[in-house]
């Protein structure tokens, strides 16, 4: 085992370390964005037991050169591709509107199975970010009451470029808080069971907030190749 194995080894070790509680189980996501089948193999012999797409494309390319595995989709999802990936992951991270969730219930249904949902939420503000504002959740929540084959099991977000660890722990609080109001209020056809936050810059500080999954690339694979 080389390199990849390590890193998997030093990112799981860094994750306990993060742990406020020993007993709760965090859910290393690796996340495999234009690296090829050769490496995901190598994670998967190294533990890596979940990783996550961020296109349909690179789903559909690498399926099934890929050892078996769960997939995740953690990028954003246009309602006309939700028909290819419906059948091959295992939890779509990146929900931000009731149009994506209808299409996803549509598709499930199709297939005759239940689909995992989180929704994404952008708890910064920043536009060039997806996800719906916190103000929004309510009726994303409210919706999915309505719907069988979608199931949404907590809220995913990503935090932009922040240099300032405190202002990082600020943004995962705030999310943190809704995840706990929102466990509390019980809604129908909604558990807060996953909360998605961290990625390789800042995955132990969201681990420390709370997080229970986190998506980890660059300190895995190393940097990403566009060529």
């Amino acid at each position: 085992m080389g390199e990849i194995s390590d890193r998997v080894s030093e990112v799981l070790k860094r994750i306990e370390s993060a742990k406020k509680d020993p007993s709760k189980a965090v859910t290393l996501v690796a996340v495999t964005k234009t690296h090829p089948p050769e490496m995901i193999n190598e994670a998967i012999d190294a533990g890596v037991t979940d990783i996550g797409e961020n296109k349909v494309q690179e789903i559909l390319e690498k399926y099934e050169k890929v050892k078996p595995v769960r997939w995740h989709m953690i990028g954003h999802l246009q309602t006309n591709k939700v028909k290819y990936i419906i059948d091959k992951v295992c939890l779509i991270h990146s929900v931000d509107s009731i149009k994506l969730m209808d299409e996803i219930e549509r598709q499930a249904e199709k297939h005759g199975i239940d689909m995992k949902i989180l929704i994404q939420v952008n708890i910064t503000g920043e536009e060039s970010k997806f996800g719906i504002k916190p103000e929004e959740l309510e009726e994303l929540l409210v919706h999915a009451g309505d719907l069988k084959h979608v199931k949404i099991e907590g809220l995913m977000t990503i935090l932009p470029k922040i240099d300032s660890d405190f202002s990082r722990r600020l943004h995962f609080n705030d999310i943190f808080n809704k995840f706990v109001d929102i466990s509390q209020n019980k809604y129908d056809n909604v558990t807060m069971k996953y909360l998605s936050m961290g990625m390789s810059g800042d995955y132990e500080i969201a681990v420390e907030c709370g997080s229970n999954m986190v998506r980890v690339g660059s300190a895995i694979f190393g940097m990403r190749n566009y060529t």
